[in-house]
């Protein structure tokens, strides 16, 4: 056995926590149960990898067999990685029969015409969802298997869910490997990233459901209070507008928790409008912009706002909307009004 490949089956074992290896082993399918009864678990996780790497070398295991460890690993860890969504599309409205072989001989083809130095690796699981694993290298250098990509593909959907290498370099190669394999025209980033991909899988599949606000809040009425009554009053007027916001609150974003989304862009398109007398900005073309959101829980950050006290309730559509308007690529216009002002959906 090689000894990168050794090197490899050891560092990922010690990725893994004591009390999951023996499970994860026995998924993998490499070690018959007979050698795995040979390992003492309580050991040291050093001492462990040490003898995986061991019998690994006595069934003369190469760096395929090493890449669907590491496939197995990414897949019951997805939240070890930083995930983004493209979107393919079609130029037309016709639907393909979808043939998992020709999926892999033309995504391998295309790559490996692209660049020599490359091993790709597929596991499929019962979620109709492919994993790819791409280990890229140079035209003089073997694939750095340290530096790789994965791509998570459900068939018969538009979706693609990627966590691209370090190197930058090679994501256009991996869109272009996929557009052709899978039949479609183009691809687009969907300007979504997370860690959770399990989140961003609800929100592109719609199994995540929230109401969106048709209403406005309602100003206070004033009212003559008298003196001695004023604390209750205040007391009561507190207590009743905090149940509004939650109950405005529950309305918008639903009971139950947030999609766990880390990173939304939009792309804004606004026309600057002023008064005519002012000869203010006479040109017509638009005023284009970028707004990035980032937080370690985008969603549930936007919806403690209103609660917290640091925004009125119901928040605004444009904050509201992120997981609808992620399945649209966050393109928002202002049709009317002035900038900055409140943006509306076209």
């Amino acid at each position: 056995m090689d000894e990168t490949v050794a090197e490899y089956i050891r560092r990922t074992v010690l990725k893994i926590p004591r009390d999951e290896i023996k499970s994860m082993l026995q998924t993998w399918g490499f070690l018959s149960e007979t050698q795995l009864q040979t390992l003492n678990f309580h050991q040291t996780k050093d001492n462990i990898s040490q003898d995986v790497v061991q019998l690994c070398e006595d069934n003369s295991a190469d760096i395929k067999q090493a890449a669907v460890l590491d496939i197995i690993y990414n897949h019951i860890y997805p939240n070890k990685r930083i995930w983004s969504v493209y979107q393919m599309n079609k130029t037309g409205e016709e639907t393909d029969f979808f043939d998992l072989t020709d999926f892999k001989k033309k995504f391998k083809r295309r790559l490996q015409s692209a660049l020599k130095n490359v091993t790709i690796n597929f596991r499929e699981y019962e979620d109709n969802a492919i994993w790819i694993r791409i280990a890229w290298g140079t035209p003089y250098k073997k694939p750095n298997q340290y530096k790789t990509s994965y791509v998570v593909y459900h068939s018969q959907t538009p979706y693609v869910f990627i966590s691209a290498s370090v190197l930058r370099s090679t994501l256009p190669l991996l869109c272009q490997a996929l557009v052709v394999a899978s039949n479609y025209h183009d691809i687009r980033e969907m300007e979504l990233r997370s860690h959770c991909l399990n989140s961003l899988k609800d929100i592109v599949f719609k199994r995540y459901s929230q109401t969106f606000q048709t209403y406005y809040p309602r100003p206070l009425q004033e009212r003559n209070v008298a003196p001695e009554n004023v604390d209750l009053r205040i007391i009561q007027e507190n207590r009743s507008e905090k149940e509004r916001i939650q109950r405005v609150n529950r309305e918008v974003f639903g009971d139950g928790p947030q999609p766990k989304l880390e990173f939304a862009q939009y792309k804004l398109e606004t026309m600057f409008k002023s008064n005519p007398k002012m000869d203010v900005l006479d040109i017509k073309e638009p005023f284009r912009c970028l707004v990035k959101f980032s937080s370690p829980h985008l969603l549930e950050s936007l919806k403690s706002l209103a609660p917290a006290g640091l925004a009125d309730a119901p928040l605004s559509p444009l904050l509201t909307c992120i997981p609808q308007k992620a399945r649209n690529y966050f393109k928002i216009r202002e049709r009317k009004g002035f900038f900055p002002g409140s943006f509306v959906s076209p």
